[in-house]
């Protein structure tokens, strides 16, 4: 089983929503889901939101 951090990473950024969601050519409904876990991030996303917080894909996600 795996659980997102995004949200958590998203947070500790301080970063907007509405900023980060503009910047990933997203909406904000579709960011949060991303973060529940309800749909993966694309790869492309991924990419430009770990840029943008300065991580990596990598820390999106871990298995529980």
């Amino acid at each position: 089983m795996w659980k997102s951090n995004i949200e958590n990473l998203i947070k500790e950024s301080g970063l907007r929503k509405d900023y980060i969601a503009s910047q990933i050519g997203t909406t904000t409904r579709q960011l949060r889901k991303y973060e529940k876990f309800e749909l993966f991030i694309p790869m492309e996303k991924a990419l430009l939101l770990a840029e943008l917080l300065e991580k990596k894909v990598d820390d999106f996600y871990e298995k529980i």
